[in-house]
């Protein structure tokens, strides 16, 4: 049984969903000041775009392209109950469109980690979540290790070069030792990018071939939280009355992507829509605005996460998934608090 210490997850992850104004647009109600703010268009296409507050309200990171961070002037701040945002842009503002924000609390801004062979120059990190946003400086003097601050071994690590145009690294501890995954292609796992060194509950691993010398270097990670978060693997079996995946708790938020083969990086939201059957997804890899293609279908219950469906891109007999899946509620917390779960 997975209890949990946390029993609102929601104190750690929310999802807010907002309409645009085109003009200063304050968005509250998260119940927490957001550290990783991801922001998508639901009812337009439009890139996605990430803020962290390691970088500032400034600086935009978008997952469907390889650019560099880019000027942010349309977000205005990380408020103590939300975001800001601001201006005309389609991705995240235009008059009347409809949007998702997915937001994250780590620690602030963070300071700079000493753990590993190379120092960062800020680590956010919250321990009870398992989450963590660290910045620093990309050496080619040979393979090294930055500190995560989590004081627990990351099961999942998203990393993008800010300073310059370079893919998205993703490691998975489902993955095939050595090898990656990457955020803003469809390809399957391909080798590169981590270093040899071991992973530890301080320190997680880079190539010195990752980038060029100096270039500045971000990372979001995550590590498993009974009850709350999740990084996992299934193999698919193809049938209507498809595979269920465990992961003791409702999910709020589920990202899935083929190991194997080329696919899209699908993302599930439990408030987008509102009930299984009529579950819309993202494709973190792309601009196109929520899917209605129903008959790619996940059902997220009490429990974990369930597919009826036959189709390739997430059921496939025999194909290898990884997931990374965050909690509405857990199934069962250890306090009398505990809110009561079930499906949608």
């Amino acid at each position: 049984m997975a209890y949990s210490t946390i029993i609102k997850p929601s104190d750690y992850m929310n999802t807010k969903l907002y309409t645009g104004n085109g003009s200063t647009n304050a968005q509250t109600g998260l119940g927490f000041q957001p550290d990783w703010v991801w922001l998508k268009g639901r009812s337009n296409s439009g890139s996605h775009k990430l803020m962290d507050a390691v970088r500032g309200s400034s600086s935009s990171l978008c997952s469907n392209n390889s650019n560099a961070a880019e000027g942010a002037d349309y977000f205005s701040s990380f408020d103590s109950n939300g975001f800001t945002v601001n201006g005309t842009s389609n991705d995240i503002n235009a008059n009347g469109q409809t949007y998702v924000g997915w937001n994250w609390k780590a620690n602030g801004q963070g300071s700079a980690n000493t753990d590993g062979t190379v120092n960062s120059t800020y680590t956010s990190a919250n321990t009870t979540s398992g989450f963590s946003i660290v910045q620093w400086t990309h050496t080619t003097s040979g393979n090294y290790t930055v500190g995560h601050g989590l004081n627990a071994t990351p099961k999942m690590i998203i990393v993008k070069t800010t300073s310059a145009a370079t893919n998205w690294g993703v490691y998975h501890s489902a993955l095939t030792v050595g090898q990656r995954l990457i955020l803003n292609s469809t390809s399957a796992q391909t080798t590169g990018y981590w270093g040899a060194n071991a992973w530890n509950n301080n320190t997680f691993s880079i190539g010195s071939n990752r980038d060029s010398n100096g270039t500045t270097m971000i990372a979001y990670c995550f590590a498993d939280v009974q009850g709350f978060s999740k990084a996992g693997s299934y193999v698919g079996n193809g049938n209507a009355d498809g595979t269920f995946v465990y992961t003791g708790f409702k999910p709020a938020w589920l990202l899935i992507k083929d190991k194997t083969r080329t696919e899209g990086w699908y993302i599930y939201d439990g408030k987008i829509l509102g009930y299984n059957g009529q579950m819309g997804d993202f494709l973190a890899n792309t601009t196109a605005s929520v899917g209605t293609d129903y008959s790619i279908q996940v059902d997220l219950v009490s429990n974990g996460f369930k597919f009826q469906s036959t189709t390739g891109h997430l059921n496939g007999s025999g194909e290898a998934f990884v997931y990374m899946a965050i909690a509405e509620s857990p199934f069962v917390a250890n306090s009398g608090e505990s809110i009561p779960t079930t499906a949608r």
